[in-house]
């Protein structure tokens, strides 16, 4: 116990406010302070208030800043796929669950694969977040990468609106169309 309390009293601003324990009114601004659960004798400190007048918010003026962000997608975390990619949806009757299946041919990965690094996983990047799969599929023709084919499941009607949202937003942005089969 004495031990901490000759370091708290050894501290450089401890020895500030034992000089002038003074508020900004003149009455002292520190009182010992013993805790009930600590041995651990210190000082209370209280700050006096600003006269600085508080900063008034004109709500014509001040509105909240929205980020948005481009919807994309990508596979490498960082690199955003060029390639647009066929997209079938399937949901299941009492609507509790679905699945996105993206087909991605010859996409702009593969390109930069050997520079940036390996695939990770399957990235759905908006203004909301990230929806994020791992389950990707390269496919190969004599030896060459040609395609990939990317599985996001949806377990809860929460997770198929948000999936949805995301797709409206990835599908405004690069001419996609909805095509009910």
């Amino acid at each position: 116990m004495a031990t901490l309390q000759s370091l708290a009293l050894a501290s450089p601003v401890s020895h500030s406010f034992l000089n002038q324990p003074r508020s900004l009114s003149g009455m002292p601004s520190w009182v010992a302070h013993r805790s009930a659960n600590s041995q651990f004798n210190g000082q209370s400190l209280q700050v006096a208030q600003s006269r600085i007048s508080p900063t008034r918010w004109n709500s014509k003026r001040c509105s909240p800043i929205v980020m948005m962000v481009k919807p994309k997608i990508q596979f490498i975390q960082g690199t955003d796929e060029q390639t647009i990619p066929d997209v079938r949806l399937t949901k299941s009757r009492d609507g509790t669950n679905g699945m996105a299946i993206f087909r991605f041919d010859q996409p702009s990965v593969f390109d930069s694969s050997s520079e940036v690094g390996d695939i990770t996983g399957f990235y759905m990047i908006d203004e909301e977040g990230v929806l994020q799969s791992v389950d990707v599929n390269a496919k190969f023709v004599n030896g060459k990468p040609a395609g990939i084919e990317a599985k996001y499941i949806m377990r809860t009607p929460r997770e198929w609106d948000r999936f949805m949202r995301f797709m409206e937003r990835y599908s405004n942005e690069n001419g996609l169309q909805f095509i009910k089969k």
